[in-house]
């Protein structure tokens, strides 16, 4: 009898280790970089020559997707071009793979934009620092004035790169 019952205690207790690991594993993000976002084939082409006129169109904006990170959480680097928030606090913004990006030379293809949004806003420090931003990716695009994404996440997460 008390080998039976040490027995099912040493099982219950190999059991919640299990469980225990198991979610703390579905808490890690998955590293993803901006070549990951974009399937294979995809002919990125090159962007015109400078403009002065004040030109910026976003040279592909209904660029293809790729699914495989749809409701992942997931771990992006990349830099900010802020669109809501204050002094403070920043609630949305563009995550693009390169600085100026949107800003001084025109938006990315839209497969390597993300619109990130955080409902109590996150500090950024500096907006010429790459970051790493942590959350939960779908394949939701979105539109504003400045480009077409293919990508939002629902950030959790901001540290330096």
């Amino acid at each position: 009898m008390y080998n039976l019952k040490q027995t099912v205690t040493s099982l219950f207790a190999v059991l919640m280790m299990v469980v225990s690991f198991n979610s703390l594993a579905d808490k890690t993000p998955i590293e993803v970089y901006w070549e990951d976002l974009v399937p294979e084939g995809f002919n990125e082409l090159a962007p015109p020559a400078v403009q002065h006129n004040g030109e910026m169109s976003q040279l592909q904006p209904d660029a293809p997707i790729v699914d495989t990170f749809d409701g992942k959480r997931v771990k992006i680097p990349g830099f900010v071009v802020p669109l809501e928030g204050t002094a403070e606090l920043t609630t949305e913004f563009l995550l693009v793979p390169y600085f100026g990006a949107c800003i001084h030379v025109p938006p990315p293809p839209s497969n390597q934009i993300v619109y990130v949004k955080f409902e109590e806003g996150v500090r950024i420090d500096n907006i010429y620092d790459a970051i790493w931003v942590t959350g939960e990716l779908s394949t939701d695009g979105w539109k504003g004035d400045i480009a077409s994404v293919g990508y939002r996440l629902k950030g959790v997460v901001v540290e330096g790169f």
